[in-house]
């Protein structure tokens, strides 16, 4: 019942539509037509003024004429005087100057037939109506600056921001989830999404809107650091000739354990043999003294291959970092230590991957940045309340806020 009512409300608006373009069409050339009417009857006014003032003064001159034969003698003479003299100076036999067909416009109504035929084969293709059930949207995961939206069948997405603004497409394709980017923090966007089957052409009908949000800001690399040009988004850093060295540092602690951190290699140009010391990789905190990520409270990679586990080299070794790599990072509390306000150890699984090949190890992190996750955990439990551990190292996943950098 829902489809009829759509379809007559949707015809019954195009024929509204329909109607008023033709309306306003039919009224602009009535108005040419009036424009170019009054323009091009003035000479002929001008013409039937002339002539009318001509035949007035002629029955004028007709009747003084008939009063001079009309009079005495004495009076006939001076009258028949006077009507040849004003006889003499009108001119009785001359005509305004007429325009030539060539100068008046002659209007006509060019129409063009195949419009109706145009009309006729958009209108008979116009609208399907599809009998396949439609698709629902089944999960939204934030991620830095987007949702990655999951759903369950050949696809096409699309969102728009709140409720106001038109649908737009994101994806069309047979993936069954894709990472909406480019979304700002905080704020309600619409998804909804539709299916079809393989040689088919029209769509099945939309899901239920769902909306969804994210309160992940997006990662974005730290402006204004000598040595280094970023884009408009700031997400991809550009080394440029500048001769400064330091480590370019994300703007805020972004990355969340939990999650995959993937960097993405566009270029490499060296000259000479490559510095050891050029990395990229997560660390706990920024040293702006530092001219390497090799350091106490970071984990990195060398575009050797080489990893670095708190400044000291790992002896697995991936890759060398390459145009067009990809180098994953993901990482997961896998053991707390002591939950109370002094601080203590906690142990991260940290796994990188590169090349179809991956380093796994376990990272231990104490002092400060320990102190700062243990005050978002709940206050340790004796054994006997059963503590949850999983519970605890999922909130220690959302809690924990680590830079990268290069």
């Amino acid at each position: 019942m829902v489809t009829r009512d759509v379809l007559e409300q949707h015809f019954t608006d195009l024929k509204g539509t329909l109607r008023k373009l033709l309306d306003e069409r039919l009224l602009s050339l009535l108005q040419e037509v009036d424009a170019i009417e009054q323009e091009s009857i003035k000479p002929l006014d001008e013409c039937q003024k002339l002539i009318e003032h001509g035949v007035s003064t002629a029955e004028e001159l007709l009747r003084e004429g008939e009063s001079a034969v009309d009079g005495d003698v004495g009076q006939q003479n001076e009258k028949l005087c006077n009507f040849t003299k004003k006889a003499l100076h009108i001119q009785l036999d001359s005509l305004p100057e007429v325009p030539s067909l060539v100068d008046v416009p002659c209007l006509s109504a060019q129409l063009d037939d195949c419009l109706l035929t145009i009309l006729k084969n958009q209108i008979f293709s116009h609208g399907t109506v599809a009998s396949r059930p439609p698709v629902q949207l089944e999960e939204f995961v934030e991620k830095p600056g987007g949702i990655l939206v999951r759903w369950c069948k050949d696809y096409r997405l699309q969102f728009r921001k709140g409720t106001a603004s038109p649908f737009e497409d994101a994806y069309v394709g047979s993936e069954t989830e894709f990472m909406v980017l480019h979304l700002d923090p905080h704020v309600d966007y619409q998804f909804r999404v539709c299916a079809r089957g393989d040689g088919r052409q029209e769509w099945s009908p939309w899901s239920v809107p769902q909306l969804g949000h994210t309160t992940l800001v997006p990662h974005e690399w730290t402006a204004g650091l000598e040595g280094y040009s970023l884009s408009s988004r700031r997400n991809i850093a550009l080394r440029n000739d500048s001769q400064a060295s330091g480590v370019l540092y994300s703007k805020a602690p972004t990355y969340s354990c939990g999650q995959t951190l993937t960097f993405r290699q566009v270029m490499i140009e060296t000259v000479g043999q490559p510095d050891r010391r050029d990395s990229l990789g997560v660390c706990v905190e920024q040293h702006n003294g530092c001219d390497s990520l090799q350091r106490d409270k970071a984990v990195c990679v060398s575009t050797n291959g080489a990893v670095f586990v708190n400044g000291k080299e790992m002896t697995n070794q991936l890759p060398a970092v390459t145009s067009g790599s990809t180098v994953t990072f993901d990482m997961e509390v896998v053991q707390l230590g002591s939950c109370s306000n002094e601080g203590g150890n906690f142990k991260l699984r940290v796994t990188i991957s590169s090349n179809n090949r991956e380093v796994v190890f376990d990272w231990t992190l104490c002092d400060q940045q320990t102190q700062n996750i243990s005050k978002t955990c709940p206050e340790q439990q004796r054994p006997e309340e059963n503590l949850d551990s999983t519970r605890d190292n999922e909130l220690a996943n959302r809690s924990l806020l680590l830079h990268f950098s290069v």
